[in-house]
């Protein structure tokens, strides 16, 4: 006959305890254990826009030190051609996910024709600022898809892929009985793709890992950034409330990230402002991403 051995009040309660907390996180672990087909991380470059205007070269050089690997590019400095940009990316040996871009129509073909050569890169995002007041009727709306689908039919002509970029409005006004982003994802071509803002979905009273899944493989790109994401009228103005490094704001990530799953191609790191070093704001976003294994280099 075998005899268990009894355990001391105080070390079973805690045995007990570890064990009910590791059952209780199974199903997050089991989760990241079989992520399949990760992100990879870049960082759009309106992060670090001030520290480029004072030094561009020295700038990205601390980007890369810090172990960034890939950016997605937004406006340069005035005296700073594309072709100079380009070259200081490549001495900084930092290689590009994807640009921002004014709509290519008219005058502005010309433009993305120029910045897909310049940085080899194929995916083109109209960056969206500012809120076009179009967005505030259903017929203004449906403009706006025909305007986007004449640049879609542009890019894909010249081999580039077109996505668009959203803001707040999207998600917060509502035409003709639905909200504007319903009408953008039914109206628009289907290779346009879409580049989710999950901090301004948030802001707009949104769910971010419910708009994720509901683009599903249209959503090939998620801006990821956290902070307070309340909403309020200084917006308008571009003056948002100070953001924070990824996992110390209110986003839920791990949410995003079971989202994002098999779907999303790049997570891509922004603070529009912040109140502290922007350079380890930085570090600790990209650790977050590593170390949670939402993402990867």
């Amino acid at each position: 006959m075998i005899i268990a051995k009894r355990l001391p009040r105080r070390e079973f309660l805690k045995t007990s305890t570890t064990a009910a907390i590791g059952a209780a996180l199974l199903p997050e672990l089991a989760f990241l254990k079989h992520f399949s087909s990760p992100a990879k991380i870049s960082l759009q470059l309106y992060t670090v826009r001030r520290e480029i205007e004072k030094d561009l070269p020295g700038t990205l050089h601390r980007l890369a030190a810090l172990g960034v690997k890939t950016v997605e590019t937004a406006f340069w400095p005035k005296n700073i051609s594309l072709k100079e940009a380009a070259k200081y990316l490549k001495d900084a040996g930092l290689n590009v996910s994807s640009c921002h871009i004014e709509i290519p129509v008219g005058d502005h073909k010309e433009a993305m024709l120029q910045t897909a050569e310049a940085f080899n890169c194929k995916r083109m995002i109209w960056h969206g600022w500012p809120e076009d007041k179009r967005y505030s009727s259903l017929e203004g709306t449906k403009e706006l898809i025909r305007i986007y689908n004449e640049a879609n039919a542009f890019a894909t002509s010249n081999g580039l892929q077109f996505g668009l970029h959203n803001h707040w409005w999207e998600y917060r006004n509502r035409v003709g009985g639905r909200f504007v982003y319903e009408w953008l994802l039914e109206g628009v071509d289907k290779n346009i793709f879409f580049e989710i803002d999950t901090y301004w979905v948030k802001v707009a009273g949104q769910d971010p890992a419910a708009i994720i899944s509901k683009f599903g493989n249209r959503a090939e790109m998620l801006h990821m950034k956290d902070g307070p994401a309340i909403w309020r009228e200084s917006l308008a103005e571009d003056n948002p409330d100070p953001m924070v490094a990824l996992g110390k704001g209110v986003q839920d990530f791990l949410a995003i990230a079971k989202a994002a799953n098999g779907n999303v191609k790049w997570m891509v790191i922004e603070m529009d402002t912040v109140a502290t070093d922007v350079f380890q704001a930085i570090k600790e976003s990209r650790d977050y991403l590593l170390k949670n294994k939402f993402a990867e280099d």
